[in-house]
């Protein structure tokens, strides 16, 4: 037995003989191999057809698209798993005035013309051409008046009335284009109404929801609803009550704001998941929506959905948002309107537009001169943040009144960043992308980026604050 154990081991063993191959030679044949993978490469291509540039485009967002369809829709995990799909939009009771109610369809084309407002939907809504006849309360009407604000701009003549009757709005408007008057005012108007109906008790609301990228986008937008909120408590209306929910800013103080009750949330996405019970909330807007999902916020912004206990009003907002976005965007909204104003009324394409070639080791010295070719304010946007903090060590040594912003940086110093630079005191601001998109900044004349933007949205960003001079600074090879 063990001789024939022995012999089958031995046999075995033959079998699994693999001759020794020397280290020169193995190379040698590896390296033949490679040879032939890029001769046969090189005659694969030179075979294929050429593909032109526009095909190369379309083959791409082709690709995009494709991988879109494969990611979940963005809607809560409760309503996929029960397979709950709305059809019919929320029910409000506002309704234009008579008069604007019998205006023809020629009548609206032509006023949409006039604002060169674009609309893509079912049963689009008629656009309204003054606040007054939107039907807002007196103290509202008087608090746009005192802020200069006596006619709606492109973007509220249509989306007004869209988001006012219970539309889910897909809004394409620039900064400046008055697109946060739009979710503001409808908040406070949901608002208002349900604490007439029913005061909010300890704990209940809020009733709307505002989530943007950035907390200096946030707190921008939370000042404006307080702007509103202000004169109607003074107009003895019921007190309405907001919530700035944003990192680094202590949570006891928002804790205890929640408990009272409250109606209105501004927030970014982390704060937000780490304070959100199951309340009542009928109303979300995504502010620059498309830079939410760009950030990776896609998971988040589901996360806040799977809180809402029954159907809710959706509005998605951005100066640019892509079609591979809005195709996405459309998956969680219900009849969409989409109100496109573009560029229209709000940017100024009378800008200059200079491209400097600049050393790398010398565009920091060249900063100076071109900070010398328009008075401040001055903008400066760089691609990482220790760019943004060398440069702004080199300006302070060089006695230029500058302020710096950037995501490593504590709430507290930034908040006084950007107030410093907004009332004046400072003269240069230099960031990172984080305020390239949705801050509004009124004086700013010029733009100076220390890198080429890596997209071309961010570029055109640019052209809606009515600047006098961009400069780009390319590397010199």
């Amino acid at each position: 037995m063990s001789a024939t154990t022995r012999g089958s081991t031995v046999m075995e063993g033959e079998d699994d003989y693999v001759e020794y191959v020397p280290v020169a030679k193995r190379r040698a044949m590896e390296a033949q191999k490679i040879l032939y993978l890029l001769v046969k490469a090189t005659q694969l291509k030179r075979d294929q057809p050429e593909i032109t540039p526009t095909e190369q485009m379309v083959q791409h967002e082709k690709e995009m698209l494709e991988n879109l369809s494969d990611r979940k829709t963005l809607m809560s995990v409760r309503d996929l798993a029960k397979g709950i799909i709305y059809t019919k939009p929320l029910l409000t009771g506002w309704k234009p005035l008579l008069p604007i109610r019998r205006m023809s369809g020629k009548q609206c084309d032509m006023i949409r013309k006039q604002w060169h407002i674009i609309v893509d939907g079912e049963d689009i809504l008629l656009p309204i051409k003054n606040f007054k006849d939107m039907r807002f309360p007196d103290p509202i009407l008087k608090k746009l008046k005192a802020k200069g604000i006596v006619q709606p701009t492109p973007i509220q003549v249509q989306g007004l009335p869209v988001v006012l009757a219970g539309r889910d709005m897909i809004g394409i408007a620039f900064t400046r284009s008055g697109k946060t008057l739009v979710f503001v005012l409808l908040m406070i108007m949901i608002a208002l109404q349900e604490e007439m109906m029913m005061p909010i008790a300890h704990g209940e609301g809020p009733f709307g929801l505002v989530v943007c990228p950035s907390r200096e986008l946030a707190r921008q937008t939370y000042e404006v609803v307080e702007q509103f909120l202000v004169p109607l408590r003074e107009a003895g209306y019921p007190e309405l009550r907001a919530l700035l929910c944003i990192g680094r800013v202590d949570m006891r103080s928002q804790v205890e704001v929640v408990r009272k009750g409250l109606h209105i949330v501004v927030a970014t996405p982390g704060r937000l998941k780490d304070m959100l019970a199951k309340k009542k909330m009928n109303l979300v807007i995504a502010d620059e929506a498309d830079r939410l999902v760009d950030l990776g916020f896609e998971d988040d912004i589901r996360e806040v959905f799977d809180h809402f206990k029954a159907q809710h009003q959706t509005l998605l907002f951005s100066a640019i948002m892509p079609t591979k976005i809005q195709n996405f965007a459309r998956s969680a909204l219900v009849k969409p309107v989409t109100v496109n104003v573009g560029r229209a009324g709000a940017a100024n394409l009378d800008v200059i537009q200079e491209v400097e070639y600049v050393k790398q080791e010398a565009k920091i010295v060249y900063l100076l001169e071109c900070l010398q070719k328009t008075p401040p304010p001055v903008l400066k946007f760089c691609e990482n943040k220790a760019d943004v903090d060398h440069i702004h060590e080199y300006l302070l040594s060089k006695r230029v009144e500058t302020v710096a912003i950037h995501g490593g940086k504590d709430q507290e110093e930034r908040e006084y960043d950007v107030s410093s630079f907004k009332a004046g005191m400072k003269d240069v601001l230099v960031a990172t992308d984080v305020v390239s998109k949705g801050l509004d900044f009124p004086d700013i004349q010029h733009v100076i980026n220390y890198d080429m933007p890596a997209e071309i949205e961010n570029y055109l960003c640019l052209f809606v604050l009515r600047l006098q001079m961009i400069h780009c600074m390319m590397h010199l090879e």
